[in-house]
């Protein structure tokens, strides 16, 4: 079974505030030239908007993998345990 498939079969329960947080988003925009989040993250939660010079987080999807505390070279993301009963939920083919 492919990764995506795998993948697929899992559901969240999604919650309206974020865990995630950019602490700041101008060192994204000045520092962070290569948006190595924009790679290192397996659900593809973090994304550049060029036009508004801003990082978006789509928290919504994320994988509570904890990859983004660890790779944010500048420390730039906290990562917090999604609210009880919120976030992904997994499920095994």
């Amino acid at each position: 079974m492919k990764i995506e498939d795998r993948l697929y079969l899992n559901t969240w329960k999604k919650d309206t505030k974020s865990h995630l947080k950019v602490i700041d988003f101008n060192v994204c925009a000045e520092k962070c030239l290569e948006k190595y989040c924009n790679t290192f993250c397996p659900a593809n939660v973090y994304v550049w908007n060029e036009e508004e010079k801003k990082m978006e987080v789509g928290f919504e999807s994320c994988l509570e993998c904890g990859t983004c505390r660890i790779g944010c070279i500048y420390k730039n993301i906290e990562w917090n345990p999604p609210r009880g009963g919120f976030g992904i939920q997994y499920r095994y083919g």
